[in-house]
């Protein structure tokens, strides 16, 4: 029977989509067929279970906004048909399912339980959703006569956790720290190692709090171990050709006044890779990265060019000290048809400055 409800449907589908396409008048053969198989489907015995399993009401929505009106017209009436069968068959049971239901309202201060329907079951479980599962259990006593309220008993029991609730995933194990150092067969690479090892495990002394933690989940021995491999793939040995470089770097790690690069290293900051890439410039402490770039200035300052000659005058004032004791001298730093950069020294502080 569904199959043949369905072959229907499809005869009368396909023929109002060809109507609507050919646009044809009310009077064409398209429309005509779709009418009469429409009809068709009013007359064929369906049932709730069958409208439910083929879903035909659904796609019938659309041809009841055909453009053809005569279409429209039969496709309504046969959508309502199928929703009275359908209003019809979810009264029923309904119906037939409320002589089962107890409802229970719950009167928060005072604490009672309120019986509007009572089944002929004397006790009702009622389970709460959430992270554990209570069941309450309702006991009814019936009295006959006047029809006076019920005499309700409320039990609660609470039970273990419901077996639906997931439990918290716990968090990733991580990685075991080593405790000795993983050695090779070269004595020379060991020794490299030892000291990376010994110059890492001092930063969990020299961090700040905020760090600490960071620092301690760390493991100094892997981190040296990767290290010096990586400085022996790139570099070679270290009494090589690149003897040099090796002495850079492990004198920058072990620099008791450079921190911030062990601290770096250790944390990941700075991989193995990038820190061979590093000048010892960038390698070095911040105070000390400062104080070459002060003497960098100083000596672009003091440059003199092939001893220009200086000149004394009272013309400039310090700045610092506020005296007018200065010597200067020009230079050509831009172009000919730019004027001369002056560079003035205070006799009295040593202040420097320039102008154009």
């Amino acid at each position: 029977m569904e199959r043949e409800l369905v072959e229907l449907f499809e005869a009368a589908k396909k023929a109002a989509d060809a109507a609507a396409v050919d646009g044809v008048s009310s009077g064409g053969a398209e429309v005509s067929r779709c009418v009469d198989a429409l009809k068709q489907l009013k007359t064929f015995p369906v049932t709730y279970d069958i409208l439910v399993s083929t879903q035909v009401g659904k796609r019938l929505r659309p041809i009841t906004k055909h453009p053809m009106e005569k279409i429209q017209i039969v496709a309504s009436n046969l959508l309502d048909i199928w929703k009275k069968i359908v209003i019809e068959e979810t009264a029923r049971n309904k119906k037939n399912g409320s002589t089962d239901t107890v409802k229970v309202e719950k009167v928060q201060k005072a604490n009672v339980v309120k019986v509007e329907k009572v089944s002929t079951v004397e006790t009702v479980k009622v389970e709460k959703s959430g992270s554990i599962s209570k069941v309450e259990s309702v006991k009814i006593e019936k009295k006959e006569g006047n029809g006076n309220a019920s005499k309700v008993e409320k039990i609660i029991k609470e039970e273990k956790q419901a077996s639906s609730v997931k439990k918290p995933s716990q968090a990733p194990i991580a990685t075991p720290k080593l405790t000795t150092l993983i050695k090779c067969n070269d004595s020379l690479r060991d020794k490299i190692r030892e000291l990376l090892v010994e110059a890492l495990s001092k930063v969990a002394n020299e961090v700040d709090e905020e760090n600490v933690n960071a620092v301690k989940a760390c493991d100094p021995i892997r981190v040296a171990v990767s290290v010096e491999s990586a400085m022996f793939e790139k570099l070679g040995k270290s009494n090589g050709a690149q003897k040099l470089k090796y002495r850079s770097v492990m004198f920058n790690i072990k620099d008791p006044k450079n921190p911030d690069l062990r601290r770096r290293v250790l944390l990941g900051e700075v991989d193995p890779e990038r820190l061979l890439s590093m000048t010892p410039e960038e390698m070095a402490s911040d105070a000390r990265q400062l104080e070459i770039t002060q003497i960098k200035e100083k000596a672009l300052f003091d440059c003199e060019r092939a001893g220009a000659p200086k000149a004394t005058t009272d013309q400039f004032k310090c700045g610092r000290c506020g005296q007018r004791k200065c010597t200067y001298y020009q230079m050509q730093t831009r172009s000919a048809d730019e004027p001369m950069t002056t560079y003035v020294t205070c006799v009295n502080c040593n202040n420097h400055w320039k102008f154009c």
